[in-house]
């Protein structure tokens, strides 16, 4: 049997966001596409860095997103691939616009040169849209149980972490260092030279600190794993993915650099099934 095209919103996950791609996969059928949707937004504004010369330009592109969603509230929706199913999955879910302002917020930061002050600002970042893009997948879930909530925001961040170690080549690249600005003091490691420690033992210094404190979250998120119910499961499951990142990084030694980084974790669909039908994240 031919199995029906993808959503754009689907589409557009699956290229380039795989990981919460599978995730969504084990929701139930009839809220995959808002998944999709909700996913497909926070793409939209995550690309906002790497596709402007200069922050003034990104700060107007999130802007644009900021007053579309507030349109949404007087029954004005922009011509968008993405805007249009966003207007009427935060309709048929009730999704809250405060979070979904949260996020834009969260990604204005993006578009500054400067580095997070220190480990408590980084978390603060990835609570801001890491954090609040699980809370929304809640939502649309309908588990917004009190455990949820509360596991919801340790994986958020403990996800946020471990992607932001792996992009640390890309995201340097692109101007963007993300590494608290105390560590690399502390390390001698100066943001600009980030792109070029290929192998710095002060570099996988830093990385290794923050992925303790990730998995640190991972073990927060877990202590609630009794009180979670089932539907919930299916927007928690980026803990799994955080974990894998985790462990492929010390497997690198905490060289972001490695090639074996780049490449896709082509175990991470079966052991994401085995956690979805053990109802664990």
């Amino acid at each position: 049997m031919p199995q029906p095209a993808l959503s754009y919103c689907a589409e557009q996950v699956r290229r380039y966001d795989r990981g919460r791609f599978l995730t969504a996969l084990f929701a139930p059928a009839a809220r995959r596409d808002d998944l999709f949707t909700l996913y497909a937004f926070n793409l939209e504004i995550a690309k906002v860095r790497e596709t402007v010369t200069e922050p003034m330009l990104g700060r107007i592109r999130l802007q644009w997103w900021r007053e579309t969603i507030e349109g949404f509230g007087r029954g004005e929706v922009r011509a968008h691939a993405v805007a249009d199913p966003l207007a009427a999955t935060m309709s048929r879910r009730g999704l809250p616009s405060e979070r979904l302002a949260r996020l834009i917020a969260g990604r204005e930061q993006d578009v500054e040169a400067d580095p997070p002050a220190d480990l408590a600002a980084l978390e603060d970042y990835a609570a801001q849209t890491s954090a609040t893009l699980v809370e929304l997948a809640l939502d649309v879930l309908d588990g917004g149980h009190p455990a949820a909530r509360t596991a919801a925001r340790h994986v958020g961040i403990a996800y946020g972490l471990a992607g932001l170690l792996i992009a640390v080549p890309f995201r340097a690249a692109h101007g963007r260092v993300d590494l608290p600005q105390d560590l690399l003091d502390e390390a001698g490691l100066h943001p600009g030279a980030v792109k070029e420690a290929r192998g710095d033992p002060r570099l996988a210094k830093i990385l290794r600190v923050l992925a303790l404190r990730a998995a640190h979250h991972l073990t927060e998120a877990r202590r609630h794993r009794r009180q979670v119910p089932r539907q919930a499961v299916p927007a928690l499951l980026p803990a799994v993915i955080a974990e894998r990142e985790l462990a492929r990084l010390a497997a690198a030694d905490y060289d972001p650099f490695k090639p074996a980084l780049g490449r896709p974790d082509g175990g991470l669909s079966l052991r994401l099934a085995w956690a979805a039908w053990r109802g664990r994240y």
